[in-house]
């Protein structure tokens, strides 16, 4: 197999959110930081009050960051389908019934035996021409890996 054989597909458009999303956090949170000690509020504020904020700014960056780690690795045996949680499952070609995008979703799916199905988040209806080129790639290894059999 060959590096041309490897299909690896992220989302596009949610990364870009999700990292501003996560820069404007540790940014928002600073500097409420940084005014906490000064404000006239009555409350009285430490030092450690402000780390525990910019520390929960960093917290919310992180989940927000989690958005952008959903991905597909797919070759000719099969397809490696990571989602927004760290879980990786793997999936032989002959498990999966059909690579589809049903209307009015937001990401596309494998079809699964007996009614059952995963999404596949990586590939996403706001990505568009991205995410149509995505699934068409899909389908070829699909249809190839049924192809084969006998």
């Amino acid at each position: 197999m060959t590096a041309e054989d490897v299909v690896v597909i992220r989302p596009h458009r949610a990364t870009w959110v999700s990292v501003v999303m996560a820069v404007f956090l540790v940014a928002a949170f600073s500097v409420v930081a940084a005014l906490l000690r000064g404000s006239n509020t009555g409350a009285i504020f430490e030092v450690s009050d402000q780390i525990a904020m910019v520390g929960i700014g960093i917290v919310l960056a992180g989940g927000a960051l989690l958005f952008a780690t959903p991905r597909v690795r797919a070759d000719a045996e099969g397809i490696e389908v990571r989602n927004v949680i760290f879980l990786t499952r793997r999936y032989n070609w002959l498990e999966v019934l059909s690579v589809s995008f049903p209307d009015g979703t937001s990401f596309a799916r494998l079809e699964l035996p007996e009614d059952e199905y995963t999404g596949v988040v990586a590939i996403q209806a706001v990505d568009r021409d991205r995410a149509v080129e995505a699934v068409r790639a899909l389908r070829r290894l699909h249809k190839a890996a049924w192809a084969q059999q006998p």
